[in-house]
């Protein structure tokens, strides 16, 4: 069984991502990885070039006038599935702000194994765990996707949707998927206050066919974590590779767990939750068989 990685990345050094960390959450269950590494204003590509010899990198230049829903970071994506050799059998994707958890590299492994011929498996769902603000905290229940998938079938017809969150198939038909206790940790809100300032006006030109105009585009520091209406204190441990990240914090990040913002809506979906065993009205972008 031959398994692929694949990411895309561009100024990871200027908005602090952890892409290093990302790509080697993934190489211990890939034979390869390859970045799709943009043109960047900082050394993104050397740093890169640096993680290890089983990592590929090809150069692209991101389309700056694709901003309808930020499908830009979906070309870039499928720019690096495309380039996964075809005797691969599976392709492990990553972000350049996720993290695999390495508890769950047995289970991926083993379900691969188990799944590679049965052709009706198209990929493999993993849980997420959303971190805001600093390490300590994460999204609650309700405000943030908890699932994805990230590891597809090395098939062609396979491509990334919509702003990269998840994949289709051919004639965007939902992909079919078996589910793992596998955790993915998303760090992408986890920044000095400055740099989640600036991401938001990246992001706003990623997104949006009018973005702001940056030369009067105020910095309102505190402005990103007044968005959040609920977190939890993480509880359990991170994956071995964020460690060192981790511990070089030089910023301190505060919420007050008990004046979290519930909708009665949201206090619904918890209850009828618990009764059914899984989260009411949730969106699946894929089909669990």
């Amino acid at each position: 069984m031959k398994v692929v990685g694949f990411s895309f990345i561009r100024n990871a050094v200027k908005f602090q991502y952890p892409i290093v960390e990302a790509v080697k959450s993934i190489l211990p269950i890939c034979d390869e990885v390859i970045v799709a590494v943009g043109k960047s204003d900082d050394n993104t590509r050397e740093l890169v070039a640096a993680i290890d010899p089983k990592v590929k990198i090809i150069d692209t230049v991101w389309n700056e006038n694709t901003r309808e829903g930020g499908r830009v970071l979906a070309e870039e994506t499928d720019k690096a599935l495309q380039a996964i050799p075809a005797d691969a059998d599976w392709c492990v994707y990553i972000q350049g702000d996720e993290v695999m958890h390495e508890d769950g590299h047995a289970e991926a492994v083993e379900a691969m194994k188990k799944w590679k011929d049965h052709k009706e498996v198209d990929g493999l769902l993993f849980n997420y765990v959303h971190f805001f603000g600093s390490y300590e905290y994460i999204g609650a229940e309700g405000h943030w996707y908890p699932h994805e998938i990230r590891i597809v079938r090395n098939d062609k017809s396979i491509w990334s949707y919509k702003d990269a969150q998840g994949f289709r198939k051919g004639e965007n038909k939902k992909l079919q998927v078996k589910s793992l206790k596998a955790v993915i940790h998303h760090y992408g809100w986890v920044q000095t206050p400055r740099t989640m300032q600036a991401k938001f006006l990246v992001k706003d030109k990623i997104y949006h066919n009018n973005p702001k105009d940056e030369d009067n585009f105020v910095v309102r520091e505190e402005l990103p974590y007044l968005l959040v209406k609920a977190l939890h204190k993480f509880k359990g441990k991170h994956p071995k590779v964020m460690h060192d990240r981790i511990k070089s914090v030089n910023w301190k990040f505060e919420f007050d767990v008990s004046k979290n913002k519930y909708t009665f809506k949201d206090r619904f979906k918890t209850i009828l939750g618990k009764i059914i065993g899984r989260r009411p009205f949730e969106y699946r972008n894929y089909k669990i068989i």
